[in-house]
Formats: structure tokens, sequence, C-alpha cells
């Protein structure tokens, strides 16, 4: 597990990054679903994007760990 990254003398908690990164694919992924009209089936579209935010930063955890708990 990745502890701290040095960013020009800050340091940073290594899940600040996988957080970036699920943020990322996210944002991607809303726009696909957008567009695909899938949101008309959503009934909370906020809660909905956070659910699939918080399954995504799991995702990235578990990938960048390499190894299932």
């Amino acid at each position: 597990m990745m502890g701290e990254i040095d960013l020009y003398g800050v340091f940073v908690p290594g899940l600040a990054l996988w957080m970036a990164i699920a943020f990322a694919l996210s944002l991607l992924l809303r726009r696909l679903l957008a567009a695909s009209g899938f949101y008309r089936l959503v009934w909370h579209r906020p809660l909905f994007d956070l659910a699939l935010y918080v399954v995504l930063l799991g995702g990235v955890v578990i990938s960048a760990q390499g190894t299932l708990p």
C-alpha cells in the first residue's frame, strides 16, 4: 500500500491520488451515461453519482493494490 507522495515538499496521502483517478473515471462514465439516456431510469441522480464514485474508488484501490483482500 502506498503511504504518502512527496509533491514538492508537501506530503500528500496516497489515497488522494487514487481519489483523483476515480474522479476522472467517474466524469467520463457520467458523460457516457448521460449521452446514452441512462439517467432517465435513475430516481436520484446525485445519489447515484456518489454511489458510482464510491464503487469506482474501491475498484481503483483494489486494482492498485494488486490482490484481493
